[in-house]
């Protein structure tokens, strides 16, 4: 079996949860944008081709939740990957809000 590597790349206003496989030259990923304090945006979920089959987007999605719990942050499901996950998972909602933090 193919082993997954999952990284999360942090900047100052973005960046990306990353999924790697051995053997395959592409990555995947998940990039997100800090809103506000304790919370962030789910902007896009991206896999190539060559990664697909793998259960890679689930993965992130399953990191990315991991590091919200750890962080206590939650997330807007502004990617319609996710919030199709979201959806389908209610017990998820204490990770999630529409809630922007941003002024008008």
């Amino acid at each position: 079996m193919t082993k997954l590597h999952l990284s999360k790349e942090d900047g100052e206003r973005r960046g990306r949860y990353v999924a790697r496989l051995d053997g395959i030259e592409a990555e995947a990923e998940i990039t997100f944008r800090y809103r506000s304090d304790g919370i962030i945006s789910a902007e896009h979920t991206g896999v190539p081709d060559a990664m697909g089959g793998h259960g890679v987007a689930k993965a992130l999605l399953d990191f990315m939740l991991e590091d919200a719990r750890r962080s206590g942050y939650r997330i807007i499901p502004i990617c319609p990957f996710v919030r199709r996950q979201y959806a389908k998972h209610p017990e998820w909602s204490d990770l999630f809000t529409t809630k922007t933090g941003e002024d008008p």
